[in-house]
């Protein structure tokens, strides 16, 4: 059943704040209740937060002390662990908020327990996907942990019915807030990237240009020349860009600037979300494009037909996984360990270049596990495949393609 208000008096609860007006005003709601509240944000290498420690700042009116806790390095791992297995969801797009959401639970969960917090609460809503994400890695990480949704109790649903309520509760403790302007948009970000959604964006007749990009340009905003970047990998990892050895939160950092300023990783999607309905959103994931798509280049050359069939199978079941919540599950970490099969080849050395929104392909160097044969491919006579060899081949093929004709079962008109 779930947890209301009432239930919270006398608890140590951790909830999970970005110190905006809904944070704010839950926090002080809690706090009037007799709930003893610990705030807690993560540190995730947001590009939209200048500092993350005015995050404190913001809460403490609320009588509240908020521990931000540094998650960037095991984001930046989460990151890799998604490019090698090229997880995208619905529309092609990087699913930076459900990546986040995972490494974000596991982290927070990890301090409140020090703090003796036996409650999470979180403020998704009512209607999205946030809410089963946070509540399932609670449900997996910390059984004994309960949940409070806020967002779903209905007496603070009809106490708050909007941001101008909320503003006026505040001001009653002397806290000030503002409704502020309609926003066109709302944001979530992270090292991964960013997704907008909502408001405007609700209507399938709103462009996409709309959005302005926070992690770089739209594609006829970036310089009119293309830039050469190479990423060397290592089983999987990149651990070189252009010539400087790169942990994974410095790769990310770097390729999140070289893409970005050259407008690559813009992507819009009406997707299926876990609750069964359809949501809009425009995603920007400048260096997720840029690696995934190098790491791409190389699995092309050390994937057979049939291995390269298996890893998108696998791929999209962990994109799944990672979107529904369920990063930490079983079936999810038995896929991941498959895939480690094909990327433990995965190594050498891409160059390509990047022009208004485009990665093209230059070369590919230092991949000694690549299957392809320059000689077995070439259309000019080569020591490689003897042509007069593919008769036998294909004349085995015609056995079965004559028979299919003869038996009806291929309609000839």
């Amino acid at each position: 059943m779930a947890m209301t208000l009432a239930d919270l008096k006398g608890l140590t609860v951790g909830a999970c704040v970005s110190g905006g007006l809904d944070s704010r005003t839950i926090a002080k709601v809690m706090v009037e209740a007799g709930v003893n509240v610990v705030a807690f944000s993560a540190d995730l290498g947001q590009p939209d937060e200048k500092d993350i420690n005015d995050i404190k700042k913001r809460m403490a009116p609320c009588g509240v002390d908020t521990v931000i806790v540094d998650l960037k390095e095991p984001m930046a791992e989460a990151c890799f662990q998604v490019i090698e297995a090229q997880a995208m969801y619905d529309g092609g797009y990087w699913n930076s908020t459900g990546i986040a959401r995972a490494v974000t639970t596991r982290g927070l969960i990890a301090e409140m327990k020090k703090r003796k917090c036996t409650v999470l609460v979180h403020g998704a809503t009512g209607r999205g996907n946030d809410q089963m994400r946070f509540e399932r890695y609670t449900n997996v990480l910390a059984p004994a942990m309960k949940v409070y949704a806020p967002w779903r109790d209905a007496e603070l649903l009809k106490k708050f019915p909007g941001r101008t309520q909320m503003v006026e509760f505040l001001a009653q403790f002397g806290i000030q807030a503002f409704v502020g302007a309609k926003k066109k948009y709302s944001t979530d970000a992270n090292l991964a990237g960013l997704s907008h959604e909502a408001e405007d964006l609700e209507s399938m007749e709103t462009s996409m240009l709309i959005v302005e990009p926070t992690m770089g340009v739209w594609p006829q905003q970036a310089p009119d020349k293309i830039e050469k970047v190479t990423v060397r990998f290592a089983k999987g990892r990149a651990v070189q860009i252009n010539g400087k050895d790169v942990k994974p939160i410095e790769a990310m950092q770097l390729a999140n600037k070289l893409a970005g300023r050259n407008g690559v990783g813009m992507k819009h999607a009406l997707e299926c979300r876990i609750i069964g309905t359809k949501s809009r959103g425009v995603y920007e994931a400048p260096g997720m494009e840029l690696l995934g798509t190098c790491l791409r280049y190389v699995y092309q050359a050390t994937m057979d037909r049939r291995s390269g069939l298996l890893f998108g199978q696998l791929s999209k079941l962990v994109a799944d996984q990672i979107y529904d919540g369920r990063y930490y599950d079983p079936v999810t970490q038995a896929a991941r360990a498959a895939i480690g099969v094909f990327s433990k080849h995965a190594s050498g050395t891409v160059e390509v270049g990047l022009y208004k929104g485009n990665i093209f392909f230059n070369k590919l160097t230092g991949c000694k596990a690549s299957i392809y044969n320059e000689a077995d491919s070439s259309m000019e006579a080569s020591n490689g495949l003897n042509p007069v060899s593919s008769q036998g081949f294909a004349e085995i093929q015609s056995v079965e393609a004559k028979m299919l004709a003869k038996a009806g079962q291929i309609a000839s008109k």
